[in-house]
C-alpha cells in the first residue's frame, strides 16, 4: 500500500512539478505571477502548456477542460481531447499556450442576470495561474475565470480575486504606515469545515423530494433523533469509514489537505475539515471536495446530501469559514500575541474588522442567503440571522478597557488539572469558543459560521474581504495625513471601538432575549433571503463594492437578480414536487389504508355481531380528516404555484414565495406528517426518516 507522502499531490501540476518540468526562466516568471500577481508574459504560456500537457498525458489524461465556477453554485467544464490529426492518419497529442490561456464556452446558457441574451452566446474562460491545474477522471482541469463577450464577470472566482487584491492593497498601506517596509503583500486564508449527510442510495432514489430538491419535503420524526448526543464524535460505521478513507485518498492526490473527519450531531451527519490555504485556492478545493463527496458516496452505495436542512427536526449542515490575514513575510495579522493590549498592529486590524462587520452586516448576511439556509439560520444548529462578533473574555476586556480609557490588567493562562495523577496538566485557552456566534474570534482567526453547506465559500469571502478593504482604505487615508502618527492610531482605535462596540456580543446567540437586545442595538435581523436582498443595492453597499473594484454596477444588479431568481426557482421546484408527491403518493396511501381498515371493520362486525370497533372508527375518522384536509391543501398550493408562474418581477416573485407559497407548503407538510404517524408502515409510499437516518450500517 502506497504511503500518503508518496502520492499526495500526485494529480496536481504544483510547484514541485513546475520546477521539474519548466525551464528555469519560465518557472521564475510563472512563480512571480503567482506570488506577486503580476501579468503573465504570453510567451511563457506555450512553454507552460507544453509541460502541463506532457505531465498530464504521463498521468493518464486524454482531455483538458477550463474548469470554472459560474453563478449556478456548482462548477462547469467542457472537455476537449489533446488529439490532433497527423499526416499519416495517426494522431498527435497537442496543447498550445492559446488553449491554456483562453477558452470559449456558451455564456448564454448560464445565469447572467440579464447581462447576456439567449442569442448572445459568446463568453470566455481565462486561465487563473494562481491556482494549480489538476487531473480529475483522466481530464486536465485548468482553473479559470469566466466572463461575457463584453467583459462582465459571470463567475464567482473573478470577484473573489478582485476582493483579495483590494484587501492586499489597503492592508499593505496600513502596514507600511506602521513601519513594516518588508511586507509586499497580504493574503487571506481560509479553512472551510464541510458538514454533510450520508444516506443509503437506494432509499434516496425512492424519494422524489431528495432527488429533485436535495431535502425531504415530508417526514415525521423517528422516536429517536439526536437528543442523546450519542452520534456526535461517535464510532464511525464501517460503510462510512470506507467512504471517508477513499475520499481522503482522492483528495490527497489532488493536493487537498483533508485533515479532520468525524460524526456530527445529527444521525447520519458528518464533517470534513481541511487545513488552511489561500482563499481562492480554498474556494477551488472546497468545490472539488463537494463533487468528490457525492461521486465517491455513489460508489459506496450512499448518497451525500449537501443541503442545509435535508431533514426537519434534526440539525442541518453548515460550512464554517475560518478566515485570517497573513503577510508574505509569514506574519498572521490576527495573532494577538502574548500581550494583545500592547499590540497596536493587531488592535488596528482588529478594530478595522469590527467596523467592517458592523458597517456591512447586511452584505455578510446576504452572502449566505439561500432558500436552503433560510431553514437553518436561527435554529439550534446555526447562529441567528443577526450579525454579531464574539471576541471572548480576554479580547473583550481589552476592548472594554480601551473604550473606557482604563488600564488593562491581563490574566495569566491558568493550568488545568484533572485530579487524576496519571493524566497531564495543560494550559487553558484565554477564551472559550462560542458556537452560537455568527462571527467568532477563535485565537488567530475569525470563524464565520453562517455559511450553508452547499454554498460556495467565494460569496462570503468576497463580501468580507471587500468590507475590510473598504475600512482599511478609510483608516489609511486618515492616518497618512497625521502629524503624530502614534497618537492618531490610538485615537482611531478608541474612536472605532466606541462607535462599533454594539456589534460585539459574547453571550448565547440562541437566547431569544438576544434578538430583542440586538434590535435595541440597531442590528438588523434579516430572517429570509428576500429580506436580505432588499438591502443589497443600497448606496452604501454599491459605493463599497464598486469603489473597491469588486463588481461593476451592472455586475451588482446581475447578482441581485440571479440570487433572487435562484431562490424563487428552488422553492417553486419544491412546491411543485410537494404537489406531485402529496397528490400521487401520500393521499392515495392514506385513502388506501383507511379503506382497508374500514373493510376489516365491516368484516369484524359481520363475524362478531354487536362489536363496535371503536379504535377502528377512531383511526378511520382521523385518516379521513387528514385526507380531506390534504386534498384541499394540495389544490390550494397548486393554485398558488400557478399564480406565481405569472409574476415577472423578481422582487415581487420572491415576496410571493415568502408570504404565499412557503406558508402553504408548511401547512401541507404538517398534515401529511401527522398522517404518516398513524398510517401503517407498509402503506407509506416512500422511505421514512427512520429508514433514511438509520439506514446506513
Amino acid at each position: 500500500m502506497a504511503k500518503v507522502s508518496e502520492y499526495f499531490g500526485s494529480m496536481v501540476f504544483d510547484d514541485r512539478v513546475m520546477k521539474a518540468k519548466l525551464p528555469s526562466k519560465v518557472y521564475a516568471q510563472l512563480k512571480k505571477t503567482m506570488t506577486e500577481r503580476t501579468a503573465l508574459d504570453p510567451g511563457v504560456a506555450d512553454a507552460v502548456a507544453s509541460a502541463m500537457k506532457e505531465w498530464a498525458v504521463e498521468n493518464g489524461a486524454t482531455h483538458f477542460t477550463h474548469w470554472f465556477q459560474p453563478l449556478t453554485g456548482v462548477t462547469a467544464e467542457k472537455h476537449d481531447s489533446f488529439i490532433s490529426p497527423a499526416p499519416d492518419g495517426r494522431v498527435l497529442m497537442e496543447f498550445s499556450g492559446k488553449e491554456l490561456i483562453q477558452g470559449e464556452p456558451d455564456a448564454s446558457s448560464f445565469p447572467s442576470g440579464g447581462l447576456r441574451a439567449t442569442f448572445e452566446a459568446r463568453g470566455y474562460t481565462g486561465w487563473d495561474p494562481t491556482s494549480f491545474a489538476f487531473i480529475k477522471q483522466n481530464t486536465l482541469c485548468i482553473p479559470t475565470a469566466f466572463c461575457s463577450y463584453t467583459g462582465e464577470a459571470l463567475d464567482k472566482k473573478t470577484p473573489l480575486l478582485r476582493s483579495m487584491e483590494a484587501l492586499d492593497k489597503q492592508a499593505v498601506r496600513i502596514l507600511k504606515l506602521l513601519g513594516n517596509d518588508s511586507v509586499s503583500h497580504v493574503t487571506t486564508s481560509v479553512g472551510p469545515e464541510q458538514e454533510y449527510f450520508l444516506v443509503d442510495r437506494d432509499l434516496n432514489r425512492k424519494r422524489d423530494d431528495l432527488r429533485f430538491c436535495g431535502r425531504t419535503l415530508f417526514g415525521a420524526m423517528p422516536p429517536k433523533g439526536q437528543e442523546l448526543d450519542d452520534h456526535y464524535f461517535g464510532v464511525i460505521k464501517t460503510r462510512v469509514h470506507n467512504f471517508m478513507s477513499e475520499l481522503d485518498e482522492e483528495l490527497w492526490k489532488l493536493g487537498i489537505y483533508a485533515k479532520t473527519e468525524h460524526n456530527e450531531v445529527a444521525p447520519a451527519q458528518h464533517e470534513l475539515a481541511p487545513i488552511y490555504t489561500t482563499t481562492n485556492i480554498a474556494a477551488d478545493q472546497n468545490q472539488i471536495m463537494m463533487e468528490m463527496m457525492q461521486r465517491i458516496a455513489h460508489k459506496h452505495g450512499l448518497s451525500c446530501l449537501l443541503h442545509e436542512k435535508p431533514f426537519d427536526g434534526v440539525n442541518g449542515s453548515g460550512k464554517h469559514n475560518n478566515w485570517s490575514m497573513s503577510t508574505d513575510t509569514g506574519v498572521n495579522l490576527l495573532s494577538p500575541g502574548a500581550t494583545p493590549h500592547e499590540n497596536i498592529q493587531f488592535l488596528l486590524i482588529l478594530t478595522a474588522i469590527i467596523k467592517a462587520v458592523d458597517d456591512y452586516q447586511e452584505l455578510l448576511r446576504i452572502s449566505v442567503a439561500t432558500a436552503g439556509n433560510d431553514h437553518r439560520l436561527g435554529a439550534n444548529e446555526a447562529p441567528p440571522a443577526v450579525i454579531s462578533i464574539f471576541l471572548g473574555d480576554e479580547l473583550g476586556a481589552v476592548i472594554d478597557a480601551i473604550d473606557k480609557d482604563e488600564e488593562y490588567i491581563g490574566k495569566k493562562r491558568e493550568t488545568m488539572f484533572t485530579d487524576v495523577a496519571a493524566l497531564p496538566s495543560f494550559l487553558r485557552d484565554n477564551t472559550d469558543r462560542n458556537r452560537t456566534s455568527p462571527f467568532a474570534f477563535t485565537g488567530n482567526k475569525f470563524e464565520f459560521r453562517m455559511l450553508g453547506s452547499s454554498n460556495s465559500i467565494s460569496c462570503c469571502n468576497i463580501m468580507l474581504n471587500a468590507a475590510v478593504a473598504g475600512v482599511l482604505e478609510g483608516f489609511a487615508d486618515e492616518l497618512e495625513g497625521a502629524d503624530d502618527l502614534d497618537a492618531a492610531i490610538r485615537a482611531l482605535i478608541k474612536k472605532t471601538i466606541h462607535e462599533h462596540k454594539h456589534i460585539i456580543f459574547n453571550g448565547d446567540g440562541y437566547d431569544d432575549s438576544w434578538i430583542a437586545e440586538a434590535e435595541k442595538r440597531g442590528l438588523k435581523n434579516l430572517k429570509t433571503t428576500p429580506d436580505a436582498y432588499k438591502e443589497f443595492l443600497t448606496e452604501k453597499n454599491k459605493k463599497l463594492l464598486i469603489g473597491q473594484k469588486v463588481y461593476s454596477e451592472v455586475e451588482l444588479q446581475s447578482r441581485h437578480d440571479i440570487m433572487l431568481e435562484n431562490y424563487v426557482k428552488a422553492v417553486n421546484i419544491e412546491a411543485l414536487t410537494m404537489v406531485e408527491m402529496a397528490r400521487g403518493q401520500i393521499l392515495p396511501a392514506i385513502q388506501k389504508y383507511a379503506a382497508d381498515v374500514a373493510s376489516q371493520l365491516s368484516a369484524k362486525k359481520a363475524a362478531v355481531p354487536g362489536i363496535e370497533g371503536k379504535s377502528d372508527v377512531k383511526l378511520i375518522t382521523a385518516l379521513s380528516g387528514y385526507a380531506d384536509a390534504i386534498d384541499v391543501e394540495i389544490d390550494d398550493l397548486k393554485a398558488a404555484a400557478e399564480k406565481f408562474a405569472g409574476i415577472e418581477d423578481i422582487v415581487e416573485a420572491a415576496d410571493f414565495i415568502q408570504y404565499e407559497i412557503l406558508p402553504r407548503m408548511a401547512t401541507l407538510r404538517k398534515d401529511c406528517d401527522a398522517a404518516e404517524v398513524i398510517t401503517a408502515r407498509e402503506y407509506w409510499p416512500f422511505p421514512t426518516y427512520t429508514d433514511l437516518l438509520y439506514g446506513v450500517r
